[in-house]
């Protein structure tokens, strides 16, 4: 069955429910790293994703594996029939220099350009369909100057659409009223849903796409997490330092994870499928970026693009949230803004 799409805003774009997350094809031996990736494994998880299973978009940015990832996503596409390619979304704003594992941040208007740049030589595209900046700057660019420059690449060619990652409110106005924000990609799921209380409906008011991130958490809400598991994850993997991976909020991701199964089960699906399906629920929600690094991953949450949660679903799930006091934001999704 062809995944359900969704537009992005006023973008002009037509997305697929899920998309292809490539952070963790980056690799492993810089500053956010998931650890070792094999590019050839990379390679047949794009394809997998893309041609078997329908997904007709790709998320990566410059920072991660320091270019590796958007490297190797133009390996993959490359190699796909033109009519099979996925739209390509990719980020700027965090920099690092020769031999260096870690990044500073900037935005100014000449990085921006020069990011761009390069991102498109390594993805070996002549168009970014959708640009994002990344995370709010550090330098001292005023953040008008920098969407400006954004948008600026939308009318020399160079990118379809211009969107921001992790930014706040005010920062979302003060780009508005600059040009308009195709899109917005916040972070949400089970354990942080902050995004739903303010930046998503922020988005549907003002006719800008969103697409999430980590709708399972980094791997806690797939039922695979353990603190054995955490124990085994590589040295350079990012997320043991993570507060959500430490105790006190550990053993209370763990235990909604517990109360999330029995759902799962009488829905007859995977709970990776589960904890995609509630993240898509949100109606402003385009879609939601799920990464993998392998066929086996793809396959085991693409099905939650066509999970159905109705309002007793929902109001069963916010309660799992509340009563194990995991994560924070709104537990349920509200009607949407008319």
């Amino acid at each position: 069955m062809p995944l359900a799409t969704a537009p992005l805003g006023r973008s002009g774009l037509e997305l697929t429910r899920l998309g292809l997350g490539a952070w963790a094809i980056g690799g492993g031996g810089y500053q956010g790293s998931w650890g070792p990736q094999d590019d050839a494994d990379s390679i047949r998880t794009i394809h997998h994703a893309v041609v078997e299973c329908g997904i007709n978009w790709i998320d990566t940015a410059a920072a991660y594996g320091l270019g590796r990832s958007e490297s190797v996503v133009g390996r993959a596409i490359a190699e796909l029939p033109e009519r099979d390619r996925p739209h390509v979304f990719t980020k700027c704003g965090l920099l690092w220099g020769e031999g260096d594992t870690s990044f500073t941040n900037s935005l100014a208007p000449e990085s921006i350009r020069r990011e761009c740049d390069a991102s498109l030589e390594r993805l070996g595209v002549e168009v970014i369909d959708v640009y994002f900046m990344h995370w709010p700057t550090w330098d001292e660019t005023p953040i008008e100057d920098s969407w400006a420059t954004m948008a600026a690449l939308v009318d020399e060619g160079k990118v379809r659409a211009i969107g921001l990652s992790n930014f706040g409110l005010d920062e979302l106005e003060r780009c508005a009223a600059v040009r308009h924000v195709d899109a917005l990609q916040p972070e949400l799921n089970l354990i942080n849903r902050e995004a739903a209380g303010d930046r998503i409906p922020w988005a549907e008011r003002h006719g800008a796409g969103v697409i999430v991130y980590s709708p399972m958490a980094s791997g806690l809400l797939t039922g695979a997490f353990s603190a054995e598991r955490l124990e085994s994850l590589a040295s350079d993997d990012w997320r043991r330092g993570h507060p959500n991976f430490q105790e006190p909020a550990f053993g209370r991701n763990l235990e909604l994870v517990r109360r999330l199964e029995p759902i799962a089960e009488r829905l007859g699906c995977s709970l990776p499928e589960l904890v995609v399906g509630w993240a898509l629920s949100w109606p402003a929600v385009t879609g939601a970026i799920v990464g993998a690094r392998s066929t086996e991953e793809v396959d085991g949450w693409v099905g939650g693009a066509a999970v159905d949660l109705g309002p007793d679903d929902l109001a069963e799930i916010a309660r799992a949230v509340e009563e194990t006091g995991a994560g924070v934001g709104p537990s349920r999704p509200a009607a949407s803004v008319t």
